[in-house]
C-alpha cells in the first residue's frame, strides 16, 4: 500500500483598506456581506453558503466549476468550524476542503484585523496540508490573495 505524501504550506498576506476595522470585521463576519466576496464568482455556481458566526459554530461553501474551469461541473465543498473569534480584531476557522468528494486539504486560516494610519490592515495566514494531487500551496495563496482583492472592491462599495 502506498503512503501519498502530504504538502504543508504556509503564508501571510496583508492588505490595507481605507475604511475602518470594524467596516473590515463586519465583511468577514456577516454571511451576507462574506457570501459577496468570499463566495460568489463568474467561475461557479453556488450551491450554498451558511455561516454561524460564533466560536464553535460551521461554515460551509458549496459550488460547482464552471464549464470554462479546469473541472467543469465538479462539485467543491469547504467545511469549517470558528474556533476562535476576538469580536473587532481576530477570526480563527479550522477547514476542510473537497472537490468531487475528495478531501485536497486540511487548513488553519487566521484574520487579524487593526487600525492603521486611518484605515484598517488585514493579515491573513494560512496553514495547512495539501493531499495528493491538490491544487498545493502556490494555488492556494493566489486563491487568497483574490479573495482579499475583491474584499477591497466590495469595501469600497
Amino acid at each position: 500500500m502506498t503512503n501519498p505524501a502530504a504538502v504543508h504550506g504556509n503564508f501571510t498576506i496583508e492588505r490595507r483598506y481605507p475604511v475602518a476595522p470594524d467596516k473590515v470585521f463586519a465583511a468577514c463576519a456577516d454571511p451576507a456581506i462574506k457570501k459577496s466576496w468570499y463566495a460568489e464568482s463568474h467561475t461557479h455556481e453556488i450551491k450554498g453558503f451558511e455561516s454561524d458566526f460564533r466560536v464553535g459554530g460551521v461554515e460551509r461553501l458549496t459550488y460547482q466549476f464552471g464549464p470554462d474551469t479546469p473541472f467543469p461541473g465538479v462539485e467543491l465543498t469547504n467545511d469549517g468550524v470558528f474556533q476562535d473569534i476576538v469580536d473587532g480584531h481576530r477570526i480563527i476557522i479550522a477547514s476542510r476542503m473537497a472537490i468531487a468528494g475528495r478531501p485536497i486539504s486540511v487548513a488553519l486560516e487566521t484574520i487579524e484585523i487593526a487600525e492603521a494610519d486611518g484605515g484598517t490592515v488585514l493579515k491573513c495566514t494560512f496553514q495547512g496540508v495539501f493531499f495528493e494531487g491538490s491544487d498545493g500551496p502556490v494555488m492556494r495563496e493566489q486563491g487568497w490573495s483574490d479573495l482579499l482583492d475583491r474584499l477591497g472592491r466590495s469595501l469600497a462599495d
